[in-house]
Order: structure tokens, then sequence, then C-alpha cells
């Protein structure tokens, strides 16, 4: 064998080594909902969270601790839309082994999973109205419309008819495809190396191949945006019944509560992705319930002063190709 050879063969294993043991030492595992009492992480505040910018959960929680009047300190932590997989990180993994955001941390307790973390933060509340109602029908409700707003499994393609919030990843293809032009392919690749679930770094690798300018010829993301779109519009078409039903102005009438906060995050995802035209225009009474979801103080603290430069440069992407572009157009329009 060739000395050029026998490198080659010397960086293979030494490169197959190393990832192995970095493998091993950024493993990851579920991690049940709720307080973990028998975890410490790091801490110098009594309220710490770990959110993104993007993440819909992340600005859910960002949301409701604002409405709860609540400070906290907050730990920015980057998924692969706003630049790398830090969720993949040593340091990330000792918060959250489930290497997803948001993180609740309390007196260096970690609460995980989004829902539970609603929970946990409303009866620690501070502000003098609450956010969970009393009234057992009242809960019940909520907690319907808190389902229905919810992203829930590994693959949301296939709860479409049951959850809003599964539909918002297809139609959040398009923005995917203008964000993920700004990273670098070997920070995708390492999704590859290290993320549990394959498919996602899989389909961004093909988004940053095709180009917003491409995506809508791809069959595939033609199919989930207007399934995603077919299921979106009955689930706001509901949602608007329920607030007329209600005497509105929020979904359990006077009352604002965690179900609101809920849909407030997928009202701002469409108009991330340049939805709010198509699928609003024509819903007279969900215009204005985001109108006024907008208007609240909590709103702008979650939502508006986190907005991720990338997120910007992908919104107005989607605006610019939309008006070039009438493939991308079309796709916007079919239904």
């Amino acid at each position: 064998m060739s000395a050029v050879a026998l490198l080659a063969l010397a960086a293979l294993v030494l490169g197959g080594g190393l990832w192995v043991r970095e493998r091993g030492l950024r493993r990851t595992h579920a991690m049940a909902g709720g307080l973990h009492g028998d975890r410490m992480v790091p801490h110098e505040a009594e309220f710490e969270l770990y959110h993104n910018d993007f993440s819909l959960c992340s600005k859910k929680i960002r949301m409701c601790l604002a409405e709860l009047a609540i400070p906290y300190v907050a730990h920015h932590v980057d998924l692969i839309e706003t630049g790398r997989y830090e969720t993949l990180s040593r340091r990330f993994l000792a918060v959250n082994p489930a290497a997803l955001v948001p993180v609740l941390v309390h007196h260096g307790r970690p609460v995980y999973e989004s829902h539970d973390i609603l929970l946990y933060a409303s009866r620690h509340a501070r502000a003098s109205v609450p956010l969970v109602p009393e009234d057992e029908e009242s809960r019940a409700v909520m907690q319907r419309w808190i389902d229905r707003s919810s992203l829930t499994g590994d693959d949301p393609t296939s709860a479409l008819a049951a959850s809003a919030g599964n539909c918002v990843p297809g139609l959040t293809v398009p923005l995917f495809a203008a964000m993920i032009r700004d990273i670098p392919t070997h920070r995708i690749i390492e999704g590859l190396l290290f993320h549990r679930l394959k498919q996602r770094p899989v389909v961004f690798l093909v988004l940053k191949a095709a180009g917003l300018g491409r995506v809508a010829s791809l069959p595939p993301v033609r199919r989930a945006v207007v399934a995603s779109r077919r299921h979106l519009e009955r689930h706001l078409d509901e949602l608007g019944a329920q607030i007329e039903r209600s005497g509105g102005p929020w979904i359990l009438g006077s009352r604002f509560s965690l179900a609101d906060v809920s849909w407030a995050v997928i009202f701002e995802r469409l108009r991330e992705a340049d939805w709010v035209t198509e699928l609003l225009g024509a819903r007279p009474t969900l215009d204005a319930y985001w109108q006024r979801l907008r208007d609240r103080a909590s709103y702008r603290a979650a939502m508006d002063d986190h907005r991720h430069a990338l997120v910007r440069r992908g919104t107005e992407r989607i605006v610019a190709e939309k008006a070039r572009d009438g493939a991308l157009r079309a796709l916007y329009s079919a239904s």
C-alpha cells in the first residue's frame, strides 16, 4: 500500500474514531415534560429561559412570561434555521438532553415541554389576571384550542387534520428555503451526523440546493403546501366561529387565556412566511383578532423584539420572489 493510501486510511480511521467519540458525548434522548426536581442547571436568576427567536414554542413561552409579568434571564440557543445546531452542543445538552427548546429553569431546576412550561409558569404568576380560568368548563375549552394549535409528533404531515400547528411546517417551507441560503452547508451536515431526526437536515439540504426560485417546482413541496393550506383554512374558519360564538374579543370571550397565547404564534409564523394576505385577507374576524393580539405588550415583547435577522431577510426574499416569479406566486395561490 502506498504512503498516500496509508495516510488516507489513517485519516479515515481517525475521523471515524473522533465521530464515534463525539456522537457518544452528544447522545440525545427524550425527556419527560414538567419540572425535573432531580436535575440542577447552572443559573444566576430565579427564572431563566433557553429559547430561540424563530421557534414557535419559544415564542409562545416568551409571550406567556410577559403576560404573567415573570422576569427572566434569556439564553438564545441557535437552531439550524438561525445559523447552527447549537441545540446539539455539549453545553446545551447538559441543560436538555432531548436537544429541544424552550427550557424554563426555575431556581436551577429545568421544566421541559412547552405545554408543561405554560402551566408551570401560570402557577407561579405574578400578574393580577391569570391565564388559566378557574371553572372546569372554560379550562376544557381553553385546552381544546391549545391542542388545536400545537405541533405534535415528529412527522407533522401525519396530523394535519388534527392540529393547525401541524399545518405550519408545510406552509413554512418557502421561508426555510429563503433562510437556508445563508446557512453554510457544513452546518446542515452536522445534523446528519448528530441529530436524531435525519429527515430535517436532508430536507434542508434539498431546499438549499433548489433555492427559493425553484422550490415551487418541487412536487413534494407543492403537495405539502397545498395540503397544509387546505387543512389550516378549516382550522382558521373554526377558530373564527369560536371567537364569534364566544362574543370575543378572545377565544374564551372576554377572558384572555393560554389559548390566545398559543394561537398568537401561528399568526406570527403566517406573517414571517408571508401568508397573511392569502389566509387572513378574506377572514375579517381573524384579521381583527390578530390585530388585537399584536396590540398587546406581551406580543411586542415576545415577537417584535425577537425578529431574527435571518428570518427578516427570508421574509423579504419571499415578498420579492412572489412579485417577480409566477411559480412561487401560484404556489401561494394554490388551494
